[in-house]
């Protein structure tokens, strides 16, 4: 069976993949937390996003169709067998010194 298709790239990630040879070139030796919070100042002062707006939206509506045709062909149903889900609880085991007090308990209460 195919995988659920993933999600498309929102437009300032689609920008921010375009700019990021140019932020490096204008930035030798940046970090790469450095070059997203770069990213992320010129993306704020940028008047015209439309371009990658129009871009986003696009690839968002491929995405819509090809999840419609991945549940249309059998995809979703078994979606997240064998997997972890996101609420799942941990199980929390006990500490040995929390059982020999409990241990302790039992006993006193046994011989009362």
């Amino acid at each position: 069976m195919a995988e659920k298709p993933k999600r498309p790239l929102s437009a300032y990630m689609l920008w921010l993949n375009s700019a990021r040879e140019q932020i490096k070139k204008e930035n030798p030796g940046i970090k790469v937390t450095e070059i997203a919070k770069r990213g992320g100042e010129l993306w704020r002062a940028m008047k015209d996003k439309s371009e990658w707006e129009n871009k986003a939206a696009k690839m968002k509506d491929e995405y819509n169709k090809a999840v419609q045709e991945f549940e249309r062909n059998g995809g979703g149903k078994d979606a997240g067998k064998g997997k972890k889900s996101k609420g799942a609880k941990k199980v929390v085991k006990k500490s040995k010194k929390k059982d020999s007090e409990d241990d302790d308990d039992e006993s006193g209460e046994e011989s009362d």
